[in-house]
């Protein structure tokens, strides 16, 4: 396996949308055809399947210095109440535009640290979003909390409002790499927070270790995921530390490049934690994540209907995902539209009854059907290309950029079709890439992407 993670090893995308952002095309991307795109969507699932919410909540009092997201570092609070305003009034610009009660299946509160936000404010916040909107009946509502400022009143709060999972960053317990990634947080911390979720009564508890990281060692790895075990969390996502420093506004500047593992040691670390995470009881889940068998999200793997998208892996699939505040990605199904990144511009375009969106992308019929596949395998690990509507005529490729990992016994070919095998499953976005038609036609100059393992 070591000799294959080397071999594969290499610069890719992590598919959360086909095409992938780079990768967008702004020549065929207008507001009002996204907002076409959004209507239809709409009206052709709503009633049945409800919609998806995203929104952005970028404030954190520190700086953590692995951290790849769109954020402000500020300990002022008073930006709080401005911020919710400007997304309650982007959400009513949505509503107005869609007709109809949007019903929420899904919502997440992402950041920055959600949990900087008073637990009056996020109160204030979903109870504004459900003035214009109704709870689908069997909703799933998450937030991220942040171990060392979530408090009971933080976790009441949005429980009370439909909220019953949240996930906490943990990254990793060894208090050498908290310092160098500006994230001390104690194991107590964490054991408090996910004690008092459970008192409370949510019914999915998540944490989020990454491998890799500054000064970071297989032993520490282990330590980690042998504490995450005594607290026995639904969900796990075991992420390789996406080392990017050249894209703009990010936080990693903590530490020298030489303070990451090696490559070997790295792949170690990967290994090592996969198989740990097998033994005490977790089931692997698409890439990256893992659950116990009795979490929503392994029954959606074990039903076929597990989806992925901007928020990652979800237990059922919307056609309509929306993301409010600065940065947010949307999803129409048909296009996709990005948010302006500045708080300053986001505020002052809702302000002015204008939905915030700079950059998208409007799905042709091949990047429908790629899309398909890339959804396919990365959330059952096969996919299938015998009718008119799974074929496209780069098709005869894919085999050929296979080959390789065929006779490494990774993928395994059919009629018109291919399945991941075991084995072939931590290198999903190595597989996922051969279907990708404008990576191929278009390589980067520049580096983009993150290494695939």
């Amino acid at each position: 396996m070591s000799q294959l993670i080397q071999k594969y090893n290499i610069p890719g995308p992590r598919y959360t949308s086909y095409p992938t952002v780079p990768y967008w095309n702004q020549d065929t991307f207008s507001g009002e055809e996204w907002k076409s795109t959004l209507r239809k969507s709409f009206d052709e699932s709503n009633e049945k399947e409800g919609i998806s919410l995203y929104i952005h909540l970028p404030y954190c009092e520190s700086l953590c210095t692995f951290c790849g997201c769109h954020k402000r570092i500020t300990k002022r609070h008073d930006v709080e109440s401005p911020y919710i305003n400007s997304v309650l009034k982007e959400w009513k610009l949505y509503c107005d535009l869609l007709g109809s009660k949007p019903i929420v299946k899904e919502m997440h509160l992402g950041g920055g640290t959600p949990t900087f936000f008073s637990p009056e404010n996020l109160q204030r916040l979903i109870n504004g979003i459900f003035k214009l909107a109704l709870k689908a009946p069997d909703h799933e509502f998450s937030f991220e909390g942040h171990p060392n400022n979530t408090t009971k009143e933080h976790l009441q709060a949005l429980y009370d409002v439909g909220f019953r999972r949240v996930s906490y960053g943990v990254q990793d317990y060894n208090e050498k790499v908290q310092r160098a990634i500006h994230r001390i947080q104690p194991f107590e911390n964490v054991k408090h927070v996910t004690e008092a979720a459970r008192e409370i009564g949510y019914t999915s508890v998540s944490h989020d270790l990454i491998f890799g990281l500054p000064h970071q060692t297989l032993e520490h790895v282990e330590e980690s995921i042998l504490k995450t075990k005594s607290l026995r969390p639904d969900r796990l996502a075991f992420y390789s530390y996406a080392h990017v420093p050249w894209l703009k506004g990010n936080g990693q500047r903590g530490f020298k490049d030489g303070d990451l593992p090696s490559a070997e040691a790295k792949r170690s670390q990967y290994e090592e934690g996969k198989k740990l995470l097998t033994k005490v009881g977790y089931e692997e889940i698409g890439m990256d994540h893992f659950a116990l068998k009795s979490d929503s999200l392994h029954q959606s793997m074990v039903s076929g209907k597990l989806h992925r998208n901007f928020m990652g892996y979800t237990a059922s699939k919307t056609q309509v995902m929306i993301g409010l505040g600065a940065s947010s990605i949307s999803d129409s199904w048909y296009s996709f539209a990005q948010n302006v990144k500045s708080l300053e511009e986001y505020r002052h375009l809702v302000d002015n009854d204008v939905i915030p969106i700079y950059r998208g992308h409007i799905l042709t019929v091949e990047d429908m059907i790629i899309r398909k596949h890339i959804l396919n395998l990365m959330c059952r690990f096969k996919t299938s290309w015998g009718t008119d509507e799974t074929y496209f005529p780069e098709i005869s490729m894919v085999k050929d950029r296979l080959f390789e990992m065929e006779q490494d016994g990774l993928v395994a070919f059919g009629i018109d079709g291919l399945r991941v095998t075991t084995e072939g499953q931590p290198f999903i976005r190595n597989i996922c890439m051969a279907f990708d038609v404008l990576l191929h036609r278009k390589e980067p100059e520049t580096r983009l992407f993150s290494m695939t393992i």
